[in-house]
């Protein structure tokens, strides 16, 4: 990438920041009463940042270093977005010089104008945030050839007056209004320091081009200057993975955001997935609906508002963890109608697989220490004139160590013409190595659909470094048709646990878009070398980077 924009943020705030990493505020005994299996099943994010403001919270072995990262910030004198943007490098798609990382990536092109792109990060540099913002934002107006600006999404405001700075988990969105392209964007919004005894809220956002291209960048509100709590938690509760879907719905453009509605105190670990749905000016937002009704122990929810009008719900429901037996994911859906709004128009959760041998919550690679479980995935084409609908995810070929660890996880995919009432033959996608976080997109303007996935199939040795691999598939026939490398092989295969901020957390998903018959794929990984706050020698350490290629 070239040809970079040089933009700056004011740093009023920052000494603010710093005494608030070093005093931090009392947390009544809340956080210390969630049981430790809860908090591995929350977003990576939240917990890593409640650890970084809290570290004498942490699990004991893991204090010196949350400790350690929390000393460095308060030396650090910037916020991670005032410095110039830099020479390219390869295809990362950030401007972070000071070596926080980047992970959980997602992406959108708007398909009438497809030149705009956003890509969305849980962006460390939040910690040097004056506003606590951690949501990470990136945008180019050239299609990812360039990054035109970057920044962190702005606080929501809580229905009852609480101010609560983004918190990770993006996802993003765009769909062409009457005044041209409009990006939408979700996140986790919640206190870090007290992520689970104060209020909590899923956040909606949008913005138009002119205003990501005229802001200051950073946490500067006008980047986003139109954002609402869509969904507000109740005493006790935490809202967790939310994912956000935006399109025509048979009755105009609507946003659907799903999330996972956390009984945060109670013992692991009962939760419901629910749903919201905005207009497109997000003024409007019905009231949440349970759509896991019935069940205990849920995760992972995604959303597609499919090219008929539907709305097309998964999720997984998890059984085993509770009981402390050797887990089992099981994969559901359900559809709404065009124009739905309501549970009464969504028809009856159907069955799409068990995945008797899921990536385990509080499980492991074989070679690969970084948190990880199986997150399903879905999308919606059009396939003879009907809808199909599609499923993909991560399942071990093996488990041992009473279920606990993974070995040579596949890329599995189904498909329903019926609205997911019967479903096809299981195809494996992959073909060797260990293979995980895939996503699933579909061109409209051909028959093809991309699925993208982390693999260490080229790491013949160890199975541990990683590159990414995208399949095109036909969409009639699901078979593979192109198979092909995204990462370079000169830097490749890369090796996750680089990064010396997080040593085991890369985020929980990465997000591939198809669109013209290119693919941009947004991912992760440790192959430049910075200076960790400006401290010491530069290191490998985790950045964000965007790949388009053909299909």
């Amino acid at each position: 990438m070239a040809g970079r924009k040089t933009f700056t943020l004011a740093r009023a705030g920052l000494f603010v920041l710093l005494v608030s990493l070093v005093a931090v505020p009392a947390l009544g005994g809340s956080a210390s009463n969630v049981d430790a299996k809860v908090l591995s099943r929350l977003s990576g994010t939240v917990v890593n940042r409640f650890y970084m403001a809290n570290p004498d919270l942490a699990p004991a072995g893991s204090q010196s270093r949350y400790l350690a990262i929390k000393n460095s910030l308060s030396r650090f004198q910037g916020d991670g977005f005032d410095a110039p943007l830099g020479p390219p490098f390869g295809d990362r798609f950030n401007a972070d010089p000071v070596g926080l990382p980047q992970n959980e990536e997602s992406v959108t092109v708007c398909r009438g104008a497809p030149n705009y792109l956003m890509g969305g990060t849980n962006d460390y540099r939040g910690l040097l945030d004056p506003q606590l913002n951690f949501t990470g934002w990136h945008y180019s107006n050239d299609a990812g050839t360039t990054l035109t600006n970057e920044g962190l999404l702005p606080p929501v405001t809580a229905s009852t007056g609480e101010v609560l700075p983004s918190g990770g988990d993006p996802v993003n969105g765009c769909a062409i209004g009457e005044g041209g392209p409009n990006f939408y964007a979700a996140s986790l919004n919640y206190d870090p320091f007290d992520p689970f005894g104060q209020k909590n809220a899923i956040g909606a956002y949008l913005t138009a081009p002119d205003a990501l291209e005229s802001c200051a960048g950073g946490s500067d509100p006008a980047c986003w200057p139109v954002r609402r709590a869509v969904a507000e938690s109740a005493p006790g509760h935490f809202l967790d993975k939310e994912w956000m879907d935006v399109g025509d719905t048979g009755d105009g453009i609507h946003v659907w955001v799903t999330y996972s509605d956390f009984d945060i105190f109670a013992p692991c670990c009962f939760a419901q997935i629910k749903a919201v749905r905005c207009t497109a000016d997000l003024v409007n937002c019905s009231a949440p609906i349970t759509m896991s009704e019935g069940e205990d122990d849920i995760q992972f929810s995604d959303v597609t508002v499919g090219p008929d009008g539907r709305t097309y719900i998964s999720w997984a429901q998890i059984f085993g963890e509770i009981e402390g037996t050797p887990q089992t994911f099981r994969i559901k859906m359900r559809v709404g109608a065009p124009g739905c709004q309501s549970l009464a128009c969504f028809g009856p959760k159907r069955f799409v697989n068990d995945v008797t041998l899921a990536i385990p919550f509080g499980g492991r690679l074989q070679a690969n220490d970084f948190r990880i479980a199986t997150y399903p995935k879905n999308e919606v084409k059009i396939v003879n004139g009907k809808p199909r609908v599609f499923v993909v995810w991560d399942e071990c070929d093996a488990r041992i160590m009473d279920g606990t660890l993974c070995e040579f996880p596949k890329i599995k995919l189904k498909y329903s013409d019926d609205f997911g009432k019967t479903w096809s033959s299981l195809k494996v996608l992959s073909t060797g190595g260990v293979n995980y976080f895939p996503s699933i997109a579909n061109d409209v303007t051909n028959g093809e659909i991309a699925v993208a996935y982390f693999t260490t199939r080229y790491d013949t040795q160890y199975h541990s470094g990683q590159d990414i691999e995208m399949v095109t598939l036909n969409a009639t026939t699901a078979t593979v048709t192109n198979r092909q490398r995204v990462t370079s092989d000169e830097d490749m295969p890369n090796f996750p646990e680089a990064d010396p901020t997080l040593e085991d957390f890369i985020g929980d998903y990465i997000e591939v878009f198809a669109h013209g018959g290119t693919a941009w794929v947004h991912y992760n990984m440790n192959i430049r070398d910075v200076k960790f706050l400006g401290e010491g020698f530069p290191v490998a350490q985790q950045d964000n980077f965007l790949t388009s290629i053909g299909l």
